[in-house]
C-alpha cells in the first residue's frame, strides 16, 4: 500500500512555511508516496471533503520564494473537544492516511501528539460504533507525528533556530536601521516594539545587530527602579554625543510582579522623566510577512525533506520534533521539546536568574550579556596595565567586517585594553597608518557596509616585513586580530612563519573568517556570506518574475573564485534547475544531457528555468560559452539569457545573520586573545563556527586544512547537502 502523509501548517504563518511545504512534497514523491494537504491548520480536518487535497510537484512548484503558507492557517476550536478530535481521526484515516507532519509552534504541535496518543482509543470507538470496520487498527495501528517548528519568535525549544525567525529579523534590522537615520537627524529617542510574547529572541538579536541602547524582554523582568536605571544608561549616551537612541521592547516584556510593559509606558517615562523627544513605532505583522530570506528557504528546505524521510519510515511510536541543531537537522522527542518550552515560559515572570533564557539555549544568553556589554554606556577608566590590541582588515571587503570591529572594540575596551586600528590593511601595517580607536569612534558601524578601516590584498613580503615589525614594535602592539579573507590568513601565515627572525611577530594573532566566498578553513560559515547569498537569492528572484511568461532560460554567475558556496546554497533557496560548480567538474556529456532535461521541461509547459553558474566553474565552459551553447542547442524551446551580479553580492548592508556572527566570532577572538596574553602564550591561529560552537585552530593546521591550489578548505560541509537536493529534484 502506498505510504500517504498528511501535511499541515498551522499556528501563526511563519516565512519559510512554503519551502517546507514543498520539500516534503518533493521527498515523499521522490520515494514514492503521496503527500495529502489539511486546508487552514486543523480546521481542514473538520471539513476534510474540501479540506484535505493530494499535492504533487506541479502543486508545489512557484512557491519557494512567497511568504505566508500556501495551505493556510487558522485556530480551530473543535480540536479542544473529544468529538472534535474524533472527527480528525477520522478524516484522517478514511484517507488513509497515518503519518502527520504539522509546521508550526508548541500549541500546534501538542495538538498533533494528543491526536496521536487517542489515535487507538478513537479508533476503537468508531469500530464499536460500526462506523468504521475492524481491519482499520491492523492496518493503521499507530499515527506518527513529526513536528517541524515554524514560529518566527525563535520560542520553540529543541532548536537552535525556528523556521520564519531569520526573515522576521530582517524585517526588524532594516526598519531600525531607516529609523536610526531619522532618530540621529532630529536627535530623538525611539521606543520600538517587536514581536516576542513569551520570547526575547527576536528583540535581543534585533538590539545586537543595530546597535541599539535598551532592551525589554521576557526572560530578564526588569527589577524595581529600572525606569531611573534606564534613564541614567540613555542619558550618558546622550552626554558622549549619541544623536539617536533606540530603545526595543519585546511584546511580552514584564516587570518582577508579572505587570506587563508596554511601549507607551516606556515613552511616557522617557518624556516625563527625561525630558526625552521619544516616539513609538509598534512593527507589528510586518514581521511576519514577506518573501523569506535565503537562510529560511534553505533551513526550511533542509527541515522539510528530514521530516518526509522520518515520515516514510515504519511508524514511529513517540511524536518527534526535526529541528537544527550546530547546522545539522536532528531529531529531538516532540513533547521533550514541548516542555521545555513551557518552562522557559513560565520562568519568565518570576525568575531573576535567567532561566529562561539558558533553558532557550546558552547562545541566546551569551547573546544578551554581549548586547548589555557592547550597546551599554562607555566602561570606567581601567584600573590595572592594559594590554595593546590591534585590528587589520586583509582581502576583499565582506559585509559584516565593521561590527566585528566594532565589538571588538567595545569588548576589550570593556575588558580594560587599548585597541589600535590599522587602516588598509598588511600595507597599512608596513606604513604605519595606524591609529588608536575609542567607544565613541565605532558608534554606528552595526550596520554598515564595507570596511571602515580600509583593506587591501597584499601578504607582507620583503622590506614590507621589516617594516610590519617595526611598526607593531613601536606602537606596543602586544596581540593581532586579523578580519578578513584568503589573503588575510596567507597574511598571518607569513608573519607566523617569519617568527624566528621577527620577535615582534611573536605575539598572539587569530584570523576571524570574513568572506562573501565562504572559502576558509575552520569555520562553516564566514561575515559577508549571508549577505551575499541575500542578493543573489534577490536579484534571482527578481529575474524569475521577468521571464515567467517567456519561455526563457536564465544562466545566473556568481561570485565565489573556486568555491561553489554561493552558487549551491543560492541554488537551493532558488529552486534553480542546474547548479554548475568547480566542485563538481563541467563535461560535454553532463552539458548535453542537462540541455535534453531543458528542452523536455519546457516541451512539457515549463516557463522559466534558472541556471546559477560559479563564476570558475570551468576554464573552458565559461557562462558565455554556456550561453551560446544553450541558445543554439534550445532555440526551438526556449530563448537563452545570461546575467552576471559582479560586486552588487559584495556590497550593501550586513544582513542579521552576519551582523550577529561577526558580533559573536569578534567577542571569542578577543577573549582567546587575553587569554593568551595572561598565560603568556604566542597563539597563533584562526577562529571558526562549528557545530559544537566556536572553535580556535592554531597555523599548525592550516595547511593541512587548506586545498591551496583551489583556496578553499579540503572539506566543506555543504558538499554533502547532495543527497538533500537529490530527495527534493523534481520528478
Amino acid at each position: 500500500m502506498t505510504c500517504r502523509i498528511g501535511l499541515m501548517t498551522s499556528g501563526g504563518d511563519a516565512p519559510g512555511m512554503n519551502a517546507a511545504v514543498r520539500s516534503v512534497v518533493r521527498t515523499a514523491q521522490h520515494s514514492g508516496a503521496q503527500v495529502f494537504g489539511i486546508l487552514d491548520g486543523y480546521r481542514g480536518l473538520m471539513n476534510p471533503e474540501t479540506g484535505i487535497r493530494l499535492l504533487d510537484c506541479a502543486t508545489v512548484s512557484g512557491i519557494l520564494s512567497r511568504g505566508g503558507t500556501m495551505l493556510g492557517t487558522a485556530r480551530c476550536r473543535e480540536m479542544l473537544e473529544v468529538a472534535g478530535r474524533q472527527q480528525a481521526v477520522r478524516a484522517l484515516v478514511e484517507r488513509g492516511i497515518d503519518r502527520l507532519v504539522v509546521v508550526g509552534g508548541d500549541g500546534s504541535l501538542t495538538g498533533a501528539d494528543t491526536l496521536r496518543q487517542e489515535w487507538r482509543n478513537h479508533l476503537q470507538a468508531m469500530i464499536d460504533e460500526g462506523t468504521l470496520p475492524p481491519s482499520v487498527l491492523e492496518e493503521h495501528p499507530v499515527l506518527s507525528v513529526i513536528g517541524l517548528p515554524g514560529t518566527i519568535d525563535n520560542d520553540l525549544c529543541g532548536t537552535d533556530i525556528t523556521i520564519g525567525a531569520d526573515t522576521a529579523l530582517h524585517r526588524i534590522v532594516s526598519a531600525l536601521d531607516a529609523i536610526f537615520s531619522t532618530a540621529a537627524s532630529h536627535q530623538r529617542t525611539f521606543v520600538v516594539e517587536v514581536m516576542g510574547r513569551h520570547c526575547g529572541y527576536l528583540a535581543v538579536m534585533a538590539g545586537l545587530a543595530t546597535g541599539a541602547e535598551w532592551l525589554l524582554i521576557p526572560e530578564d523582568p526588569p527589577p524595581d527602579g529600572w525606569e531611573e536605571q534606564m534613564g541614567m544608561v540613555l542619558s550618558k549616551g546622550r552626554a558622549k554625543g549619541k544623536r539617536a537612541t533606540i530603545v526595543l521592547v519585546a511584546e511580552g516584556a514584564r516587570d518582577r510582579q508579572g505587570r506587563p510593559i508596554s511601549s507607551h509606558y516606556v515613552q511616557q517615562v522617557l518624556e516625563e522623566r527625561l525630558g526625552e523627544d521619544a516616539r513609538v513605532t509598534i512593527l507589528g505583522h510586518v514581521q511576519r510577512g514577506g518573501s523569506p530570506s535565503a537562510y529560511d528557504r534553505n533551513l526550511s528546505s533542509l527541515l522539510g525533506q528530514r521530516a518526509a524521510r522520518e515520515a516514510l519510515r515504519e511508524h514511529i511510536d513517540s511524536s518527534i520534533l526535526v529541528g537544527m541543531r550546530g547546522n545539522r537537522p536532528t531529531t529531538i522527542p516532540l513533547m521533550e521539546a514541548v516542555e521545555l518550552t513551557r518552562q522557559a515560559q513560565a520562568s519568565c515572570t518570576h525568575d531573576a536568574e535567567l532561566k529562561g533564557l539558558t533553558l532557550r539555549g546558552q547562545s541566546l544568553a551569551d547573546a544578551y550579556h554581549l548586547f548589555q556589554v557592547v550597546n551599554g554606556p562607555p566602561p570606567a577608566n581601567p584600573a590595572g596595565k592594559p594590554r595593546r590590541i590591534a585590528l587589520v582588515h586583509s582581502g576583499a571587503p565582506a559585509p559584516g567586517m565593521n561590527m566585528a570591529v566594532r565589538t571588538s572594540t567595545r569588548w576589550a575596551l570593556a575588558q580594560g585594553h587599548e585597541v589600535l586600528g590599522i587602516r588598509g590593511g598588511f600595507a597599512g601595517l608596513a606604513r604605519g597608518d595606524v591609529e588608536e580607536l575609542d567607544w565613541m569612534g565605532v558608534s554606528g558601524w552595526a550596520g554598515l557596509g564595507g570596511a571602515e578601516l580600509g583593506t587591501s590584498h597584499g601578504i607582507p613580503s620583503g622590506p614590507e616585513l621589516y617594516s610590519a615589525a617595526r611598526v607593531l614594535e613601536d606602537h606596543g602592539v602586544e596581540a593581532l586580530l586579523m578580519i578578513g579573507g584568503w589573503s588575510g590568513y596567507e597574511g598571518v601565515h607569513r608573519l607566523y612563519r617569519e617568527r624566528t627572525d621577527y620577535p615582534a611577530f611573536r605575539i598572539p594573532m587569530l584570523c576571524l573568517p570574513a568572506s562573501i566566498d565562504n572559502n576558509l578553513p575552520g569555520s562553516e560559515f564566514s561575515v559577508g556570506a549571508d549577505t551575499a547569498l541575500n542578493s543573489i537569492v534577490e536579484a534571482a528572484d527578481r529575474i524569475k518574475r521577468s521571464a515567467v511568461a517567456n519561455r526563457r532560460c536564465f544562466l545566473v554567475e556568481v561570485m565565489g573564485d573556486m568555491c561553489g558556496y554561493l552558487a549551491y546554497m543560492s541554488g537551493l533557496a532558488t529552486g534553480a534547475e542546474k547548479v554548475y560548480l568547480h566542485e563538481s567538474p563541467l563535461t560535454a556529456a553532463r552539458l548535453l544531457e542537462d540541455l535534453q532535461e531543458l528542452k523536455g521541461s519546457f516541451e512539457k509547459g515549463r516557463s522559466v528555468a534558472l541556471v546559477m553558474v560559479n563564476e570558475k566553474a570551468h576554464p573552458l565552459y565559461t557562462t558565455g560559452v554556456l550561453r551560446a551553447l544553450f541558445e543554439e542547442e534550445g532555440r526551438a524551446q526556449f530563448d537563452v539569457r545570461q546575467a552576471i551580479l559582479g560586486h552588487l553580492q559584495q556590497g550593501g548592508d550586513p544582513t542579521p545573520f552576519d551582523r550577529t556572527m561577526a558580533a559573536r566570532l569578534a567577542r571569542a577572538a578577543i577573549e582567546h586573545l587575553q587569554e593568551s596574553l595572561e598565560q603568556g602564550s604566542d597563539l597563533c591561529g584562526f577562529l571558526g563556527i562549528q557545530p559544537q560552537g566556536i572553535k580556535v585552530w592554531d597555523f599548525h593546521d592550516y595547511t593541512r586544512m587548506i586545498d591551496e591550489n583551489h583556496r578553499r578548505p579540503r572539506n566543506q560541509w555543504w558538499l554533502d547537502l547532495n543527497v538533500v537536493v537529490g530527495d527534493m529534484a523534481a520528478t
